[in-house]
């Protein structure tokens, strides 16, 4: 028994190991890693990557997995631009329209739940699996992004806006406060809510979940939108940052986010992860990029080290589930 209580508590550090020994490492191989102005580098470039993974992380819960949050953050941020600098124009109509900072964001998250709500119904209400379902979606969203964009950059969207992406408050970046934001809502709405415990009941058990009364359909459309509208959330930042929307961005965005939910500890099978658990994760792969960069790793091979770190994770996280 003691053994056993040994091993399960480090399993649950796992993550805080790796993380600390990488940076350990990467503190030991390069001259300014370590430094004040890299640390709120790394900030902001996870802030992205939390956001969007904290929407996967609720979708892998119920056993599903969203592939198309980077398409759709690519193209909820090019609607936000475009309205901002262009509004909207209705000529059959007569009608122009024009946007403010916070009408534009508005409607681009509008269009990120309302494509998050598209791929739980079909999901749910057409038996699409997962995996299809968001596949078709990354694939129609990136050619609406084309589509809206005419394949050029949207740019020169003003100070007010790009705060969003490199403003400072109170010492911390911006994006930093956001990703906060949308963390502390998540803890709390897995931990303290019951739509919380029927997502968590959904991916440990589906049919008992049914059986139980709990609206199986209904919390996945939601769980879904919400993944949808944090992928804006998520264009909106990058956006903000590059003070332009870009017809290629997001671009295996998807990936990082499936990276920092397994190496986080959430299974694949549903019904285990934590919140906290892909913050870390996003931070370990946030970390592992920036340390690659600043030691002029080839991006090829990062990407061979990337995807080499998400398999272990999931052997890891396979070998934990045998041991329980």
């Amino acid at each position: 028994m003691i053994s056993l209580k040994k091993n399960f508590n480090i399993a649950q550090f796992q993550s805080l190991i790796a993380l600390f020994v990488l940076c350990l490492a990467l503190a030991l191989l390069t001259d300014n890693f370590m430094s004040t102005d890299n640390f709120w580098n790394v900030m902001r470039q996870i802030s992205v990557n939390v956001c969007i993974s904290v929407g996967m992380t609720l979708v892998v819960l119920t056993a599903g997995i969203d592939l198309s949050v980077g398409s759709i953050l690519a193209f909820c941020g090019a609607v936000t631009a475009g309205l901002l600098k262009n509004g909207l124009s209705i000529p059959s109509l007569n009608l122009f329209i024009g946007f403010t900072v916070l009408g534009a964001i508005v409607a681009g998250f509008l269009i990120g739940g309302g494509l998050g709500f598209v791929n739980g119904y079909a999901v749910t209400k057409f038996k699409v699996p997962p995996f299809v379902a968001t596949l078709a979606m990354l694939t129609m969203a990136r050619g609406f992004t084309m589509l809206w964009t005419k394949g050029h950059p949207i740019t020169g969207l003003g100070g007010s806006f790009g705060f969003l992406g490199t403003g400072w408050f109170l010492g911390i970046p911006m994006p930093v406060w956001i990703s906060g934001l949308v963390v502390i809502t998540a803890v709390i709405l897995t931990s303290k809510t019951r739509f919380g415990r029927y997502i968590y009941a959904i991916g440990g058990n589906e049919n008992a979940s049914r059986l139980s009364g709990i609206p199986i359909n209904k919390v996945k459309i939601w769980v879904y939108s919400i993944a949808g509208l944090l992928a804006a959330v998520g264009g909106v930042l990058v956006t903000a940052r590059l003070d332009s929307a870009q017809p290629n961005a997001g671009i295996s965005y998807e990936l990082d986010a499936i990276a920092a939910v397994v190496i986080g500890g959430t299974s694949l099978s549903g019904g285990r992860g934590t919140i906290w658990g892909t913050v870390l994760g996003a931070i370990i792969i946030g970390v592992l990029n920036n340390g690659l960069i600043l030691m002029n790793v080839s991006p090829f091979w990062q990407q061979v080290i990337k995807g080499m770190v998400i398999l272990l994770a999931v052997i890891i996280d396979k070998s934990n589930q045998k041991s329980e």
